[in-house]
Protein backbone atom coordinates (compact mmCIF):
# COMPACT_ATOMS: atom_id res chain seq x y z
CA UNK A 1 0.00 0.00 0.00
CA UNK A 2 1.10 3.68 -1.05
CA UNK A 3 2.15 5.84 1.70
CA UNK A 4 -0.39 8.84 2.24
CA UNK A 5 0.62 11.61 0.40
CA UNK A 6 1.66 14.47 2.11
CA UNK A 7 0.57 18.20 1.26
CA UNK A 8 3.03 20.94 1.86
CA UNK A 9 1.83 24.48 2.59
CA UNK A 10 3.71 27.49 1.87
CA UNK A 11 3.51 31.37 1.50
CA UNK A 12 5.59 30.91 -1.44
CA UNK A 13 3.72 30.01 -4.54
CA UNK A 14 5.43 27.45 -6.77
CA UNK A 15 5.65 29.43 -9.88
CA UNK A 16 7.35 31.84 -7.48
CA UNK A 17 10.04 29.14 -6.56
CA UNK A 18 10.36 28.30 -10.19
CA UNK A 19 11.32 31.53 -10.96
CA UNK A 20 13.96 32.35 -7.92
CA UNK A 21 16.84 33.93 -9.37
CA UNK A 22 19.47 31.72 -9.01
CA UNK A 23 22.35 30.19 -11.65
CA UNK A 24 23.48 26.86 -12.55
CA UNK A 25 27.26 25.60 -10.66
CA UNK A 26 29.54 23.33 -11.06
CA UNK A 27 31.36 21.73 -8.14
CA UNK A 28 33.12 19.08 -7.89
CA UNK A 29 31.72 15.73 -6.81
CA UNK A 30 32.60 14.94 -3.12
CA UNK A 31 34.46 12.03 -1.52
CA UNK A 32 31.22 10.80 -0.01
CA UNK A 33 29.15 10.89 -3.51
CA UNK A 34 31.79 9.56 -5.62
CA UNK A 35 30.69 5.73 -4.67
CA UNK A 36 27.47 6.44 -6.45
CA UNK A 37 28.21 9.19 -9.03
CA UNK A 38 31.68 9.28 -10.07
CA UNK A 39 34.21 11.63 -9.94
CA UNK A 40 34.34 14.98 -11.62
CA UNK A 41 32.39 17.81 -11.80
CA UNK A 42 28.53 18.11 -10.43
CA UNK A 43 25.74 20.57 -11.97
CA UNK A 44 23.71 22.10 -9.66
CA UNK A 45 21.07 23.08 -11.69
CA UNK A 46 18.51 25.66 -11.98
CA UNK A 47 14.93 25.10 -11.89
CA UNK A 48 13.89 26.84 -15.04
CA UNK A 49 16.41 24.26 -17.12
CA UNK A 50 14.59 21.42 -15.49
CA UNK A 51 11.54 22.99 -16.69
CA UNK A 52 12.72 23.86 -20.38
CA UNK A 53 14.34 20.48 -20.40
CA UNK A 54 10.93 18.76 -19.69
CA UNK A 55 9.10 21.38 -22.17
CA UNK A 56 10.81 19.82 -24.80
CA UNK A 57 9.78 16.14 -24.19
CA UNK A 58 7.29 15.45 -27.13
CA UNK A 59 3.64 14.67 -26.55
CA UNK A 60 3.34 10.79 -26.31
CA UNK A 61 7.17 10.66 -25.41
CA UNK A 62 8.52 9.96 -22.12
CA UNK A 63 11.98 10.97 -20.40
CA UNK A 64 13.21 9.28 -17.35
CA UNK A 65 15.09 11.92 -14.46
CA UNK A 66 18.23 9.95 -15.31
CA UNK A 67 18.10 11.28 -18.81
CA UNK A 68 17.25 14.86 -17.89
CA UNK A 69 19.75 15.00 -15.56
CA UNK A 70 22.33 13.69 -18.15
CA UNK A 71 21.14 15.89 -20.80
CA UNK A 72 21.31 18.71 -18.57
CA UNK A 73 25.41 17.43 -17.39
CA UNK A 74 25.77 17.37 -21.27
CA UNK A 75 24.72 21.03 -21.54
CA UNK A 76 26.94 22.05 -19.36
CA UNK A 77 29.77 19.98 -19.47
CA UNK A 78 29.84 18.69 -16.27
CA UNK A 79 30.64 14.86 -15.25
CA UNK A 80 26.84 14.37 -13.46
CA UNK A 81 23.88 16.40 -12.57
CA UNK A 82 22.47 16.46 -8.97
CA UNK A 83 20.11 14.17 -8.28
CA UNK A 84 18.68 15.47 -5.58
CA UNK A 85 18.80 19.10 -6.68
CA UNK A 86 17.10 17.95 -9.77
CA UNK A 87 14.24 15.87 -7.74
CA UNK A 88 13.24 18.73 -5.80
CA UNK A 89 13.21 21.03 -9.25
CA UNK A 90 11.17 18.16 -10.74
CA UNK A 91 8.68 18.67 -7.68
CA UNK A 92 8.47 23.04 -8.26
CA UNK A 93 8.21 21.97 -12.03
CA UNK A 94 4.94 20.21 -11.47
CA UNK A 95 3.66 21.67 -8.50
CA UNK A 96 3.38 25.28 -10.80
CA UNK A 97 2.06 23.71 -13.93
CA UNK A 98 -0.61 22.69 -11.78
CA UNK A 99 -0.95 26.31 -10.57
CA UNK A 100 -1.21 27.32 -14.12
CA UNK A 101 -4.00 24.49 -15.02
CA UNK A 102 -5.94 25.59 -11.99
CA UNK A 103 -5.42 29.20 -13.43
CA UNK A 104 -6.67 28.09 -16.47
CA UNK A 105 -3.15 28.35 -18.52
CA UNK A 106 -3.20 25.91 -21.55
CA UNK A 107 0.11 25.83 -22.77
CA UNK A 108 2.11 23.78 -19.01
CA UNK A 109 4.90 22.10 -19.03
CA UNK A 110 3.74 18.39 -19.28
CA UNK A 111 5.78 16.95 -16.08
CA UNK A 112 3.97 13.27 -15.91
CA UNK A 113 5.90 12.73 -19.15
CA UNK A 114 8.60 12.03 -16.48
CA UNK A 115 9.06 8.93 -15.10
CA UNK A 116 11.55 7.10 -12.48
CA UNK A 117 14.69 5.35 -14.03
CA UNK A 118 12.91 2.31 -13.66
CA UNK A 119 9.64 3.13 -15.28
CA UNK A 120 7.66 3.93 -12.42
CA UNK A 121 5.18 6.97 -11.57
CA UNK A 122 5.88 9.65 -9.20
CA UNK A 123 4.07 9.45 -6.51
CA UNK A 124 5.16 12.87 -4.87
CA UNK A 125 3.33 14.84 -8.70
CA UNK A 126 0.62 16.91 -8.06
CA UNK A 127 -3.05 13.82 -7.69
CA UNK A 128 -0.11 11.62 -7.02
CA UNK A 129 0.35 8.04 -9.36
CA UNK A 130 -3.33 8.05 -10.57
CA UNK A 131 -3.55 11.74 -12.03
CA UNK A 132 0.38 11.04 -13.91
CA UNK A 133 -0.75 7.85 -15.07
CA UNK A 134 -4.70 9.34 -16.42
CA UNK A 135 -2.56 11.94 -18.14
CA UNK A 136 0.03 9.15 -19.59
CA UNK A 137 -2.96 7.16 -20.87
CA UNK A 138 -4.78 9.96 -22.47
CA UNK A 139 -1.39 10.08 -24.13
CA UNK A 140 -1.27 6.53 -25.29
CA UNK A 141 0.99 4.62 -23.21
CA UNK A 142 -0.33 1.52 -20.95
CA UNK A 143 -0.26 1.60 -17.34
CA UNK A 144 -0.35 -1.09 -14.93
CA UNK A 145 -0.30 -0.59 -10.90
CA UNK A 146 2.24 2.06 -10.76
CA UNK A 147 4.61 1.64 -13.58
CA UNK A 148 4.60 2.34 -17.55
CA UNK A 149 4.46 -0.97 -18.87
CA UNK A 150 4.48 0.00 -22.67
CA UNK A 151 5.26 3.21 -23.95
CA UNK A 152 3.64 4.92 -26.77
CA UNK A 153 5.56 3.47 -30.34
CA UNK A 154 7.25 6.47 -32.11
CA UNK A 155 5.72 7.21 -35.13
CA UNK A 156 7.61 7.09 -38.25
CA UNK A 157 9.78 10.06 -39.59
CA UNK A 158 7.44 11.60 -42.83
Amino acid sequence: MPAPRVTWKSRTSWRAKLHKPTRPKLVPVSDGQARRLGHGMMLIPTALEVDAMIRKIPFGQLSTLGQIRSRLARWHNADVTCPLVTGIFLRIVAEAAEEDRLEGKTDITPYWRVVRDDGRLNLKFPGGVAAQAFRLKEEGHTIAGDKVVMARPSRPAA
